[in-house]
């Protein structure tokens, strides 16, 4: 390239990197290698692309510059303004030079708050022709956690924006630092009793929570319960849904419906025909079947659905619909197109989302089908509550932790609703890791930052809104996608992909708004490559992180109990490793060896793993929890002393996981991985490979055992939790 060549070419690209940055889009990133790795000038064009800013030539990306750097000075108000209750805050204006502008709040309530302009003066700036000012307004400080709305009157225009103020500290969550508590993670769907119908139903998530809640429990932590496609196949794993709104009418127990009690004899007769084909499979440990059982519950719901309601019950269902509003009668009307259109159909073009004629059109054609399932959702909604009330009444004092996915599906029902908030032409992921070192690709799409904003985060607000209905809290997956999401583009694989910054002060705060609303504690998966202040700021808001045992390490190996978070889930296991039974026994390097999925031969992996085991083993037997090496010491004994250890950290929850509870070892999801392996579709079984029922977990004997482990370990450690308000923890 010649020198002129090259001295252009460079500027070209210093300038692609100085616009990515002004996007918030990294343009460089540290690896799990410890290393810095810039991010190529091709994958900045497609993640800024993506965004829907130009950047395939010099001149599209001097202009794109420019516009970035004039887009708020073309406002009247910014989008959104969201703000910490009782911190000073400000916002800023623009108007042409020395023209006058009055401010004001309406609450929710209905009062109304005029807004003084505080001293704060800034040169004007020639936008677009005009001389423009920018003027600064200092808000109230004692504006009420909310929704409001601000509004900005300027020479007769008048605009208005959301004004979000949201907790400085989620209460309901710090309330949990006076003393430890317990409590059960379970893959629902795996947990089935001998009334299921092949899959574990929120009856069997209800009878859990009793069972539980007896021994002391204060939670039940279960998988995404999102919903998934309208009919089958569905797709198995909970983490990739159709929607992160609503949930999925597989879970529904059939018999639990009041209107099953008034079906006509031969429906009930069909409903327990289709029932007694379906529950024999309750007894097989081998792989889990949604498809059939999902079919089998949806020719029962049709007959359910077809009973009249009470004039009570019609009530209910009116007040739930009203409740929901749009976003389920859209969610309705895509089960109905979903179930109706195969997936390559021209109508899905003409149907492009739900404004759309063709969809309008089809509202009409497709009535009932779409009364069916915005029914299938207040079922779900009031199993849901039951399961929470139960939860209540068996003496917990949290109830039931939903899990929150990282994304949706690329053609399932939000990228249908949501779509002009979703980026599109580029997927999410996660780099190389420790764990899964040639990257993960989730295809999903990420909410669009600026589209997300602009819509004043009612999508995002909305979808809590429903999740936490009846929760008693929320773990949010990755919640480092609060913060920044590992964009994928199109066509590239995983190690070609870079980060896109997101608004957290805006995302973790409505979270915490939302939550204390509801009355609901969050956890934050906060695992895997992050930035060390993301956890720092999650600790100042009181949104829990997560530890799991194998994990906790700094550069002298395993970490000591007393240095664990204390506003903390602390666990020795997580759904993406075998459970400990088979952890200990390295079935996971097994499994990843088989798969292709290690970058150093499998001997290496096997040692390196056997050394970091007996590392964490060895802070155990420091504590008196497992004899000296050479012992004698079975499986069981071991996982026991494990989760005693995590007795010991400060951590406000700890959470047993119920696979290791039973003596399972087969993994539920292998990272990385797609048809690969069967991931979640595994049953919950015992050591001897035979189903465990939740009807045979009170008698249990290593369920039992475990749980009064972990009870007898909190209280003879009780007298440090008096002291924990004084404590430390990272």
């Amino acid at each position: 390239m010649a020198g002129t060549e090259q001295i252009q070419h460079d500027r070209t690209d210093t300038l692609l990197r100085e616009l990515a940055s002004a996007h918030r889009v990294a343009t460089s990133f540290w690896g799990f290698d410890g290393q810095e790795h810039a991010v190529s000038s091709a994958t900045l064009r497609k993640v800024l692309t993506a965004l829907g800013v130009p950047a395939d030539t010099a001149q599209q990306v001097e202009t794109a510059l420019a516009d970035a750097s004039l887009e708020p000075w073309r406002r009247l108000l910014p989008p959104v303004v969201v703000v910490r209750e009782r911190a000073e805050s400000r916002v800023k204006l623009h108007v042409p030079h020395g023209s006058a502008v009055r401010v004001w709040i309406s609450t929710e309530d209905g009062r109304r708050f005029d807004v003084p302009q505080a001293d704060d003066w800034e040169a004007p700036r020639e936008v677009d022709g005009v001389l423009t000012g920018r003027a600064t307004f200092g808000l109230p400080l004692g504006l009420a956690l909310g929704w409001h709305t601000l509004y900005a009157e300027n020479e007769g225009r008048i605009a208005e924006c959301p004004l979000i103020v949201t907790p400085a500290r989620l209460g309901t969550t710090e309330r949990l630092q006076d003393r430890r508590r317990w409590g059960l993670m379970a893959q629902l769907y795996s947990v089935r009793s001998s009334r299921s119908w092949g899959i574990g139903d929120f009856a069997d998530l209800d009878d859990l929570a009793a069972v539980s809640g007896a021994e002391g429990a204060s939670f039940v932590l279960v998988n995404p319960l999102h919903a998934a496609e309208p009919k089958p196949p569905v797709e198995d794993s909970p983490y990739l849904p159709a929607t992160r709104r609503f949930f999925n009418p597989l879970y529904v127990r059939i018999e639990d419906i009041p209107e099953y009690g008034y079906l006509e004899p031969t429906a009930r007769e069909e409903v327990e025909r289709l029932a007694d084909r379906i529950r024999p499979a309750n007894q097989i440990a081998d792989l889990l079947d949604r498809a059939t059982s999902f079919d089998a519950k949806l020719a029962a719901l049709r007959l359910v659905f077809a009973v009249p309601r009470s004039p009570s019950r019609e009530r209910q269902y009116e007040r739930f619909r009203a409740e929901l509003g749009c976003g389920l009668d859209d969610f309705a009307l895509w089960c109905a197109l979903a179930e109706t259109l195969p997936p390559s159909s021209p109508e899905w073009v003409a149907a492009s989302s739900p404004s759309s004629p063709r969809a309008q059109e089809l509202r009409e054609e497709l009535a009932e089908r779409i009364e069916f399932h915005r029914w299938l959702q207040w079922i779900c909604d009031e199993q849901l509550e039951r399961a929470q009330r139960s939860a209540k009444q068996a003496g917990m004092e949290i109830g039931i932790v939903h899990d929150l996915a990282v994304g949706v599906k690329l053609d399932g029902a939000d990228a249908w609703m949501l779509s002009e908030v979703l980026a599109k032409g580029v997927t999410v992921g996660a780099p190389p890791d420790v764990f899964n070192q040639q990257g993960q690709n989730w295809n999903q799409p990420p909410w669009h930052p600026t589209r997300l904003a602009a819509a004043g985060y009612a999508p995002y607000r909305d979808m809590l809104r429903t999740i936490l209905r009846h929760a008693g809290g929320i773990r949010v997956d990755h919640i480092l996608g609060l913060f920044r999401l590992w964009w994928i583009p199109e066509g590239g694989g995983p190690d070609e992909g870079t980060y896109v910054y997101y608004d957290h002060e805006a995302l973790i705060g409505i979270l915490a708004l939302e939550a204390q609303r509801a009355g609901a504690i969050v956890v934050g998966e906060d695992l895997g490559v992050f930035e060390p202040w993301v956890r720092d700021y999650l600790s100042e808001r009181v949104i829990f992180g997560t530890s799991i045992l194998w994990f906790e390490h700094d550069d002298g190996g395993p970490i000591e109990p007393e240095k664990y978070r204390r506003a903390c889930l602390t666990s020795v296991n997580t759904h993406d490793l075998p459970p400990t039974a088979g952890y200990l026994a390295g079935e996971h390097v097994k499994l990843r060896e088989s798969l292709g999925l290690l970058r150093r031969p499998v001997e290496e992996e096997r040692t390196a793993d056997a050394a970091e085991q007996e590392a964490v083993l060895a802070r155990v037997r420091e504590r008196g929890l497992l004899p000296p090496v050479g012992s004698d010491v079975d499986v069981q004994r071991t996982v026991e002393a494990l989760y005693a250890f995590t007795a010991l950290t400060p951590s406000a929850l700890l959470g047993i996981a119920l696979v290791d509870a039973v003596g399972e070892r087969r993994t539920q999801n292998q990272p990385g991985t797609d048809t690969e392996y069967p991931n979640w579709r595994i049953p919950l079984a015992g050591p001897d490979g035979r189903a465990i029922l939740l009807d045979d977990l009170p008698r249990n004997a290593r369920f039992g055992s475990l749980l009064r482990t972990v009870r007898e370990a909190l209280a003879e450690d009780g007298a440090r939790d008096d002291g924990l308000a004084e404590g430390s923890g990272r």
